[in-house]
């Protein structure tokens, strides 16, 4: 048996308009925040890019596994699984933007500290320190399940869990560096991604 979406391109089709939802809108805000620099330091370490690099080869192995591993395929409930992989995709986008407008501008695609930034610890941040990365983590589950091919819903979260880690490890320190015992304190509380677990 086949992944639905080699079987169907109606399937196919909801597929890459749920990955639209997700990528133009964050295409589009790099290329706005990119202009609102000013008073920022930066502190990257290439991690954005070794991020969306990550991102990118996973999802395109991820399809590759779909035709190229067809004995990988979720036989159990194709639809079921499709369906539920389509509604994390918008739940972990979702969840994500809601975290950034409570970041508001201290929210950043590349590592960067504000001279007069703080600790944000409202809405999710009061549980987990990185939960733009949860929602990113949600998102690529559900693509993972929306593929129905279990070689590419382990390629394409190894690979993500690969970027986010590296980008935490230079957010956490650039923000050691920057805001100190604050922020030192506040990783003593919190987890990084899941509530009183991860």
């Amino acid at each position: 048996m086949q992944a639905l979406v080699v079987q169907s391109h109606s399937y196919l089709t909801v597929l890459y308009v749920a990955i639209a939802v997700w990528a133009v809108p964050e295409w589009i805000g790099s290329y706005l925040q990119r202009s609102k620099r000013r008073g920022m330091v930066r502190r990257d370490r290439g991690s954005h890019l070794f991020l969306v690099v990550c991102l990118m080869v996973g999802m395109f192995l991820a399809f590759v596994c779909v035709q190229a591993v067809p004995a990988a395929t979720m036989t159990w409930q194709q639809p079921l699984l499709f369906w539920a992989g389509i509604a994390l995709i918008l739940a972990g986008v979702t969840f994500r933007w809601y975290v950034i407008r409570i970041l508001g501008r201290f929210f950043t695609r590349d590592v960067a500290t504000h001279e007069d930034h703080h600790v944000v610890q409202s809405g999710p941040y009061r549980l987990i320190r990185h939960p733009s990365y949860t929602g990113v983590l949600v998102t690529v589950l559900g693509l993972g399940l929306a593929l129905t091919n279990w070689l590419s819903l382990l390629i394409v979260l190894g690979c993500t869990v690969l970027g986010i880690s590296y980008r935490v490890w230079v957010e956490e320190r650039a923000l050691c560096e920057s805001l100190g015992d604050a922020y030192r304190d506040y990783m003593r509380r919190t987890k990084r991604f899941i509530p009183y677990l991860w």
